[in-house]
């Protein structure tokens, strides 16, 4: 399905793409243009090709990796396992041009639910462009731990994992209010992260709660990304009764903003 801001197509939902397990199958926004038609979203890079548009994944949930790619094993690095699930869309709750929300099931490799999550996505225009709001609820019957490749031992600041958007290549530039480039935003708990990328565009995430932290990739990293990591340092459980709930909002706006337009 479409979203629309001001009779302009601005992003495409997948609701049941048809991704190889190798992958991490489940649910993504690609493509997500600015309201000039500028593309701000990138899908199946040959980099990493699990990387899915704009879209929500752990890779490690209760042993499951439903992010998709190798899994980071302590004390061994990343290996291929036989451990990939899948995020699967179960039901429409709501839909229109402006949004939509749903339900999903977060499966393990035996098919075994080990997450129902709840998702409202709207789209909006706002003084700068528009904005995306991505708000989702994780469920669990019984405690369900989220950890990540930085959890399981990874030692450089690798905490992915939550909502994921994965950017066009090309040189781009991260900023927040206070702090400049990809080492000093990564893992920052900053109230807003800023990307601007070739087009050009800008892209501005808000919403961490609890101890979630920006993971940020730029192309030193060697890719284009940012992450509203859930486990960035420690694993976060979802215990029965207790959802995890989590809002976030991009700002998608043509041209580069400066550090003084978004802080205005």
């Amino acid at each position: 399905m479409r979203l629309v801001v001001d009779d302009v197509d601005v992003a495409e939902y997948v609701a049941e793409p048809e991704i190889d397990i190798l992958n991490g199958p489940r649910p993504y926004l690609h493509p997500v243009r600015t309201l000039a038609g500028v593309p701000v979203t990138d899908l199946l890079p040959e980099d990493h090709t699990w990387h899915l548009g704009v879209s929500v994944a752990m890779q490690d949930v209760n042993g499951a990796n439903l992010w998709g790619g190798r899994t980071y094993v302590r004390d061994q690095g990343y290996t291929w396992l036989d451990d990939h699930g899948r995020i699967t869309h179960a039901a429409w709750l709501a839909r229109s041009a402006a949004g939509f929300s749903e339900r999903l099931l977060w499966l393990s490799p035996r098919g075994e639910t080990l997450l129902t999550e709840t998702r409202t996505v709207a789209a909006r225009a706002v003084p700068l462009g528009w904005e995306l709001s991505f708000s989702y609820a994780l469920s669990a019957a019984d405690e369900v731990t989220l950890g990540s490749p930085a959890t399981n031992g990874r030692p450089d600041g690798a905490g992915y994992g939550g909502f994921f958007w994965r950017a066009t290549p090309g040189p781009t530039k991260t900023f927040t209010a206070s702090r400049d480039g990809e080492d000093a935003v990564n893992g920052s708990d900053e109230p807003w992260v800023a990307l601007t990328g070739p087009g050009p565009y800008t892209l501005v995430f808000r919403g961490l709660s609890g101890d979630d932290r920006w993971f940020v990739r730029t192309g030193a990293g060697g890719y284009n990304g940012v992450c509203a990591a859930l486990a960035f340092s420690k694993t976060v459980v979802v215990a029965p009764g207790a959802p995890l709930e989590r809002d976030l909002t991009v700002l998608i706006a043509d041209g580069e903003l400066t550090r003084d337009q978004l802080t205005a």
